[in-house]
């Protein structure tokens, strides 16, 4: 049936939309705004898309067994220094 494949299509539009592209960076500068500041709101925008994390994070291919190995050995930590905080 044709709808079938309208279906199978809208799934995959959906699920490209959810990630990949971050889309566009836009800054609005009032007139008269300084330029440091617009740049600097641009710097803390491109921050939180996190594209330089991802970019690194994708450089060097790390097992799922060593990301769950290190989450652990971070929460042992965090776990040492509240324990030691309390004392």
């Amino acid at each position: 049936m044709w709808f079938a494949n309208i279906k199978k299509y809208s799934k995959f539009a959906a699920a490209k939309k959810k990630g990949g592209d971050k889309g566009m960076i836009i800054v609005p500068v009032k007139e008269g705004e300084n330029i440091e500041r617009a740049l600097k709101k641009f710097k803390r925008k491109f921050e939180k898309t996190g594209a330089v994390r991802e970019m690194r994070a994708r450089k060097n291919f790390e097992k799922p067994s060593v990301k769950r190995r290190i989450a652990k050995q971070k929460a042992i930590y965090v776990q040492h220094l509240r324990l030691l905080e309390e004392q």
